[in-house]
C-alpha cells in the first residue's frame, strides 16, 4: 500500500499529546508529598517521553523512506502466521468443503422413469 511521505508529519500529533501529558504528570509529581508518588510520577513521565520519541522516530522514518515501519514487517508476519496457525485449514480442505456445500445446495434432479 502506497503512503505519501507527508503522512510522517502526522506523527507529531500523538507525540505532542504524549509530551503534554508528560508535562502535567511532572507538574503533579513535583507537588506530591510522598517520595513514592514522586518516583511514580517520574517513571510515568519517562515512559511517556519514550513513547513520544518512538512516534517522532517513526514519523522521521516515514518522511525519509515513504514506508510505514510496521508495513515493512507485515508480509513476514503474515507468512509466519499462515504456516504456524493451528486454526488454518489444510489446503485441500477448502476445496472439499466448497464441493460438499455445492452438492448439498443443489436441487434434487427428478428421477427418470424406468422404461420396461
Amino acid at each position: 500500500m502506497y503512503m505519501p511521505r507527508i503522512y510522517g508529519l502526522f506523527a507529531v500529533i500523538p507525540a505532542s499529546v504524549f509530551l503534554a501529558i508528560c508535562f502535567f504528570v511532572l507538574v503533579v509529581s513535583q507537588k506530591a508529598e510522598t517520595k513514592l508518588l514522586k518516583a511514580l510520577g517520574k517513571i510515568t513521565a519517562v515512559s511517556l517521553l519514550i513513547a513520544a520519541c518512538l512516534f517522532i522516530s517513526s514519523g522521521v522514518y516515514m518522511l525519509a523512506t515513504g514506508r510505514q515501519p510496521m508495513m515493512c514487517m507485515m508480509p513476514e508476519m503474515m507468512k509466519w502466521k499462515m504456516y504456524k496457525s493451528p486454526y488454518q485449514p489444510m489446503p485441500g480442505m477448502m476445496k472439499e468443503r466448497r464441493q460438499k456445500m455445492m452438492q448439498e445446495n443443489m436441487p434434487a434432479m427428478p428421477a427418470e422413469p424406468d422404461e420396461k
